[in-house]
This record gives structure tokens, C-alpha cells and sequence, in this order.
């Protein structure tokens, strides 16, 4: 295979599947996010192209159809190129379109599974994701849409369900403005939240707390480290 979509899991190389190393280690190319970056990229052979086309909310980084195009450019070389993808390639990182590019062009590739971020925070906070009776469903949500604001079409009766686990993705920013709306729509305030930052590397940090207390959590801190928040029957 010569595309292969590499799935890096939240950022520690001891989260890759064995698959996944496999891939990075035999690269000639290397397309990587910001998140995909750092003690990965050391696995790479020293002879690897390694490309940065990562997007980070607020700084200036590659669109979306340059990186599609750049991948079908490099893909009809013929060497073996690697796309990687932080958490897991197929949880909001923009792989359709660049599976669509490739499909388009008739060229094959192949997709790596990996650890998502969700599956990471819950293992690093010590909960499941899931229980019998209490919360038989779990949902993944994006905290925000192309513009980088709340996206105006959530499922707000599903959010505010009692008995399913929440995770929200990129919503460090977004997140007062979805908990005042499902406040308003009934959720209790004293339902728990958990905000879990740089999972699995050494600036990891998690935030338990109620949705008031998060709130004012969220408002204190600066940082723009990569975060994701669950919140639901389970904390």
C-alpha cells in the first residue's frame, strides 16, 4: 500500500498500535497535524520527507484542499507515504475530504485505526465511558464548526439525556455557550464535568468538577492546550 492514514492516538508513541509504527518507521513521506508531531516523528527513518500541514484554531495553518492536493501529488510518485492523523483518523479530522481526493484520483490507501482522544481521557481519568442501565450510550460531538464557533445544529435533547455519556471535541472555547443552552434546556447543574488537557504526555492535565465549576475553571485558565471534555452520569 502506498497511502497509508496513520491514526498517532492523543500524542504518547506508547498509545500506537503496532501497526501504526510499522508504517511511520518505513515512511518516505510524512504528512503530520500538530498533534501527530513531537516524540512520534522520532520513529520516523532520518532519510523521511516530514510535512507539517496541521491546523490549530486561531493560528495560520494549511486549508483543507491544499493538503488533499499535496497528498495526491505526492501520492502518484509512488513512494510510501504516510498521512498522520492525531486520536483516531476517523473522529472529526477531515479524512473524508482527503479520502474523497484520493478516490477521485484512483489512487489507494489504506486507514490505521488508533487510540481516540475520548477512549484516553477516560483511561487516564479512571472512569468507563459506559455502565449498565446508568449509561448505555455515549456520543462524540465537535465543539466547533468550520468558523470555529458552536455549531448551531446540535441535538440539544440528546445532550441534556441524563443516562448518555458526552464528549466533546475542541470545545475548551465553545463550552460556556453549550452549557448555558442545555442549562436553559434542563440539564442539572450539578451534572459533573471532566475537561482532560494533553492526554498522555507529560503536560497532561484533568478537571473534574460540576458544570458551574468548569465554567469558572474554563474562564481562569488561558492555556489553548488541545483538551477534551466529557460530562455525563459517570464522574
Amino acid at each position: 500500500m502506498t497511502i497509508s492514514f496513520v491514526s498517532s492516538g492523543p500524542g504518547n508513541p506508547d498509545l500506537l498500535t503496532v501497526q501504526a509504527v510499522k508504517r511511520i518507521s518505513d515512511a518516505d513521506i510524512i504528512f503530520y497535524d500538530d498533534l501527530s508531531a513531537g516524540e512520534i516523528l522520532n520513529l520516523a527513518k532520518k532519510s523521511a520527507t516530514l510535512l507539517s500541514v496541521g491546523k490549530r484554531a486561531g493560528l495560520a495553518s494549511p486549508k483543507q484542499n491544499q493538503v488533499s492536493r499535496l497528498l495526491v501529488e505526492y501520492g502518484r510518485t509512488g513512494k510510501k507515504i504516510v498521512r498522520l492523523k492525531s486520536g483516531d483518523s476517523s473522529i472529526f479530522s477531515r479524512l473524508e475530504e482527503e479520502i474523497t481526493a484520493l478516490n477521485e484520483n484512483g489512487l489507494e490507501f489504506e486507514i490505521i485505526p488508533g487510540v481516540s482522544s475520548a477512549m484516553a481521557a477516560a483511561a487516564a481519568a479512571k472512569i468507563p465511558l459506559t455502565r449498565r442501565v446508568m449509561s448505555r450510550r455515549v456520543q462524540f460531538i465537535t465543539g466547533h464548526d468550520f468558523n470555529g464557533e458552536l455549531p448551531d445544529d446540535l441535538n440539544i435533547a440528546s445532550l441534556i439525556d441524563p443516562n448518555c455519556t458526552t464528549v466533546i471535541f475542541m470545545g475548551k472555547k465553545t463550552f460556556p455557550n453549550l452549557a448555558q443552552i442545555l442549562l436553559e434546556n434542563g440539564l442539572d447543574i450539578k451534572t459533573k464535568v471532566l475537561v482532560a488537557e494533553d492526554i498522555s504526555r507529560k503536560e497532561e492535565n484533568i478537571k473534574k468538577g460540576t458544570v458551574e465549576e468548569i465554567l469558572i475553571y474554563l474562564k481562569d485558565i488561558k492555556s489553548n492546550h488541545p483538551a477534551v471534555i466529557i460530562f455525563g452520569p459517570l464522574l
